[in-house]
């Protein structure tokens, strides 16, 4: 009996993970052109994979780089390779689920291989089980953000809305902040100051009751983002958008991040300085629950659960 392999789909074709190739002379690599989404499951069904799908066919139609096949067409190749790549997982584990297309090969870089150079954008589906583990700390003692001197790319040089990797800034800001804390979660500020996301995960507070978030003129308009503000709706819990700085985060009752992998996550230091008493608060335990309530799993006892 052959050994499992996960499925890749890439420039049209299902393929076994060990044979998805990616050419070095491709404009991912060259340029950093790529736009990107990340969907997961729950007990291994997809979650709000159409607004994930939404969201990356907007950024291609944005960037010009759109795939060859359709929305549904994507979505059905999606559910095919989750279903297939879920085979041998637990019952507790999940994936996540990664959309990727570049403007394909550069010919100018691929010289004398330029007559057989694929000259189509490179459109690529693929899953990975989801390392729980690498946020449990989060859950056992909340995340710490540090805002390093390193801005946030303005919306005027590239739109927030798409979702792309085109992640320079992110990198030398992470280096930046690992020589203050190496297991630090990077906090970007904007030009003038304002909190804006971190390199994974939109950014949120609670004060006096609400929740609040950056304005989303400078932030990506992340899916779990909406799910939070969906649930605070369904709880009665008031949600509003404005600009806050950091002396808010540090004044604050609770902050959040939030992101597909791990739903939500509470923050509970910034720049070294506590935020309330330094754990996680009774608004992120109500939004948590509500969601595992959703999903059908407890959101925090799966990744408690994955050092077990």
């Amino acid at each position: 009996m052959s050994e499992f392999e996960p499925l890749v789909y890439i420039r049209g074709q299902m393929v076994p993970a060990s044979q998805a190739k990616l050419s070095i002379y491709d404009q991912g690599i060259v340029l950093g052109a790529t736009v990107t989404d990340l969907a997961r499951t729950y007990r291994h069904r997809p979650f709000r994979l159409d607004d994930h799908l939404v969201r990356f066919y907007e950024s291609c139609k944005y960037t010009r780089l759109m795939p060859a096949i359709s929305l549904a067409e994507t979505r059905d190749v999606s559910l095919e390779l989750i279903r297939h790549n879920a085979q041998e997982l637990r019952p507790e584990e999940d994936l996540a689920i990664i959309w990727f297309i570049t403007p394909g090969e550069n010919l100018v870089y691929a010289g004398a291989a330029a007559r057989t150079a694929n000259q189509q954008p490179t459109f690529c589906i693929h899953t990975f089980p989801l390392p729980f583990s690498t946020w449990l700390r989060f859950f056992r003692e909340g995340a710490h953000v540090v805002t390093p001197s390193i801005r946030h790319v303005p919306p005027q040089c590239t739109d927030p809305k798409i979702k792309c990797r085109s992640r320079m800034h992110w990198w030398l800001a992470d280096q930046e902040v690992r020589l203050v804390d190496p297991l630090a979660v990077t906090l970007l500020l904007d030009l003038d100051g304002n909190v804006t996301e971190t390199g994974g995960s939109n950014f949120l507070i609670v004060k006096a009751g609400t929740v609040i978030s950056p304005t989303a003129r400078n932030i990506l308009r992340g899916i779990s983002r909406q799910n939070v503000i969906e649930l605070c709706a369904t709880l009665q819990i008031p949600f509003v958008e404005r600009d806050i700085q950091v002396h808010d985060v540090i004044n604050a009752d609770e902050a959040w991040l939030t992101t597909s992998p791990y739903a939500i996550a509470p923050v509970t230091k910034i720049n070294g300085v506590g935020i309330a008493d330094g754990k996680p608060g009774p608004m992120f335990r109500r939004i948590a629950a509500a969601w595992s309530e959703q999903v059908g799993i407890d959101i925090l006892e799966q990744i408690l659960s994955s050092s077990r």
